[in-house]
């Protein structure tokens, strides 16, 4: 199991700030941490709902938020959801780990993207599942190709992962691939995990399609939560919500419910936030449209790669992240490890290698858009300068074999 983006370089990273050094953590997409502020109007129905919070909740959530995303998903067009279809847990984390503990038999097999979150790819390894890594590449502005996942398919495969918008890359993928995507699902009898926590955030023309309504022939479990559209994570709300083929899934879904009852329920304050978060106007729209934070981030780690001689960026449409890579004719024998390391110690500037996600490069390696544009546009000249140092030495980064 792997999971770097909290591993030894950002226990490096703390051991300098106990020594006196400013570190700039793009390692985690935190909106709180760089001041991203959650709504007021979901602060407030917290607080106004205190009091029927201090006792446990349903296992599954409480009814206002379960109706809540469950009206999210009619609007989508899934005109048939119910509140009974939508488990809420505390993030998307722990619904994921619930999901694949109800499913997965030892050596069972789960098609995961590469890059993917790494959770996915731990969470099934920690199951006594077998992660099976389809590869998303740079060269198709990390798309995924079906026929890959045609080569990877055998009969112990039970599910397939999605990541949309994803993360690390930023991709948003067209209509026409999820649809491929469903289909292949459907093809052989697999459950569709559909990854969509950053379902708000998209850039430019970049447009968010779910991925349950192209999936009505098969099991399909869609993950969303406060935590990013709402710069919410420390208050632990996710939700699953099951669609398609319940009437072959009730054995599982009911598994899923008995180990949500196994720690007893979420985290219930925060749950009274969920029909707030999903009513209204969505403020995150404000941050992703051009002139928003969010937007002008982006483009500055655009810029900045654009007019580097050292990194190149397919650019990120949505999500809250960047994946460049570092020009392998520059540097032939690049090592992600050894390069975050140095820019951590040298430069103050905490990323994570791209290898962490589970793809057998060593040139990449993933930010967040988190901080002001001006705050980037510094850390890329930092960045810039080491690489222009390293260039020199190539030696201090190359990868040992």
């Amino acid at each position: 199991m792997r999971y770097e983006i909290r591993g030894a370089l950002a226990r490096r990273a703390r051991e300098l700030e106990q020594q006196g050094n400013d570190i700039l953590h793009l390692n985690i997409g935190n909106p709180g941490a760089f001041g991203l502020r959650t709504p007021e109007t979901m602060r407030r129905a917290i607080v106004r709902n205190l009091k029927y919070s201090e006792g446990y909740g349903p296992q599954t959530g409480i009814f206002p938020a379960r109706e809540a995303v469950a009206m999210q998903f009619q609007s989508r067009g899934l005109t048939d959801t119910r509140y009974d279809q939508v488990v809420i847990g505390n993030g998307v984390s722990e619904l994921v780990d619930i999901v694949l503990r109800s499913l997965l038999d030892p050596g069972e097999e789960v098609l995961v993207p590469a890059p993917d979150y790494p959770l996915w790819t731990a969470a099934v390894t920690l199951n006594g599942g077998r992660a099976v890594h389809y590869p998303c590449r740079a060269g198709n502005d990390f798309i995924p190709d079906v026929a890959e996942l045609e080569k990877r398919v055998t009969n112990k495969t039970r599910a397939l992962v999605v990541i949309n918008p994803n993360n690390p890359t930023g991709a948003v993928y067209p209509e026409s691939v999820l649809q491929e995507l469903a289909d292949f699902a459907t093809r052989h009898d697999l459950i569709l995990f559909c990854d969509e926590i950053y379902d708000a955030i998209c850039y430019d023309e970049a447009r968010f399609q779910p991925m349950a309504p192209l999936a009505p022939d098969t099991l399909c479990v869609s993950f969303g939560g406060l935590s990013k559209v709402y710069r919410a994570c420390g208050w632990r709300v996710g939700w699953a919500v099951f669609t398609g083929a319940l009437e072959r899934a009730e054995e599982y879904r009911l598994a899923v419910e008995k180990l949500a009852a196994l720690r007893l329920s979420a985290n219930v304050p925060g749950q009274w936030a969920v029909q707030t978060a999903l009513g209204g106007y969505q403020s995150i729209a404000d941050l992703v449209a051009r002139g928003g934070r969010l937007h002008d981030s982006r483009q500055a780690v655009i810029d900045a790669c654009k007019n580097s001689r050292f990194l190149d960026l397919v650019a990120p449409m949505g999500a809250m992240y960047a994946f460049p890579s570092v020009n392998p004719d520059v540097f032939p024998d690049f090592d992600d490890h050894r390069f975050a390391a140095e820019l951590l110690e040298h430069k103050h500037i905490l990323v994570v290698p791209g290898s962490s996600f589970n793809i057998p490069e060593r040139n990449f390696f993933r930010l967040t858009l988190l901080p002001e544009a001006e705050e980037l546009e510094e850390a890329f000249d930092r960045i810039a300068d080491l690489l222009e140092e390293l260039a020199d030495e190539p030696q201090r980064i190359q990868a040992v074999k």
